[in-house]
């Protein structure tokens, strides 16, 4: 066994290194179009100005000449032109940014995997609050491009049906408690068999318990990207929507309302979790992260 772990340990340290490597190539890449980005808008601000001059003109002289209609034509087109660059350009930011934290989440379920006789450990509570909070607001925020449609995994879209989610992924848990209860908890993907249809999870809050294998049906992926409210209401769950929530400063999902849907990209949607020990049933809003609100999988109580 103890060979068996020096092994591994020479492995992921090989993997340390490559990755390392990789990293740093993808973080010169994103410094590099960071600084296009910002050519791009300094460029692009000369022509808003022309824009904002001409129509300072056109309201002195008091009338719009084919002249200023040509003119307004073509700095509006330039626009565009400059705006579509510097999306382009966000996208690759973005992307790039993705990359870097795929290739850091392979590595550290690596490392975990690895942990052959070292124990397990453990974060520490308020540790672990901050940093699911962070993970939260740094999901990526979906922009289409034109008429694009959210895809899966976007606010409230669900998975396809054949969506298996990747090793690192966090997803909603059904576990069954020592009592014998079952909870929905937060929990991360470490791996997936396909010969038994089985995920193999560890409880984000109790990494140093034993594992779980759970069925497909009791595995719920997470949303991957937010839904922007101003542009893609349709990806979000409407107010009175019954779904599944995580409770503020804890790692399980309750049921609870839809009270309010964000309002802005940045902002969470405000729910009623079910409480009887409120005289209606319900808690008080609270506000819970577009990342930690799924569909209900769960039928309403009688």
């Amino acid at each position: 066994m103890r060979e068996f772990s020096k092994k591994t340990e020479a492995s992921i340290i090989n993997l340390k290194d490559g990755d390392n490597t990789v990293i740093q190539e993808k973080l010169k890449e994103l410094y590099h179009v960071i600084h296009q980005c910002q050519e791009e808008r300094n460029r692009s601000e000369h022509n808003l100005t022309n824009i904002a001059k001409t129509h300072e003109r056109m309201q002195h002289e008091q009338k719009l000449s084919p002249y200023y209609k040509t003119k307004l034509r073509g700095l509006y087109k330039t626009a565009m032109q400059d705006a579509d660059s510097e999306a382009e350009l966000l996208r690759k930011a973005l992307d790039t940014i993705a990359e870097v934290r795929a290739i850091r989440n392979e590595r550290r379920i690596a490392t975990k995997n690895s942990a052959v006789e070292r124990p397990k450990e453990t974060i520490r509570r308020g540790a672990l609050m901050k940093m699911l909070q962070q993970n939260a607001l740094t999901l990526p925020l979906w922009i289409g491009k034109g008429n694009e449609k959210p895809p899966p995994l976007c606010g409230a879209i669900p998975a396809e049906s054949n969506y298996i989610a990747k090793v690192g992924d966090m997803v909603a848990a059904l576990v069954k408690a020592p009592d014998g209860d079952e909870n929905w908890i937060l929990a991360e993907v470490i791996q997936y068999n396909h010969n038994t249809n089985k995920y193999e999870v560890d409880d984000i809050d109790e990494e140093q318990k034993e594992r779980h294998f759970l069925s497909r049906r009791r595995v719920v992926p997470l949303p991957l990207m937010r839904a922007n409210p101003e542009t893609d209401p349709e990806a979000l769950f409407s107010k009175g929507t019954l779904v599944m929530a995580l409770y503020p400063q804890t790692t399980c999902f309750y049921r609870a309302v839809i009270h309010e849907p964000p309002k802005g990209a940045q902002e969470e949607y405000q729910v009623l979790f079910e409480d009887s020990s409120y005289a209606d049933g319900y808690s008080p809003p609270l506000s819970v992260a577009q990342r930690y609100v799924i569909v209900c999988k769960e039928s309403r109580k009688k």
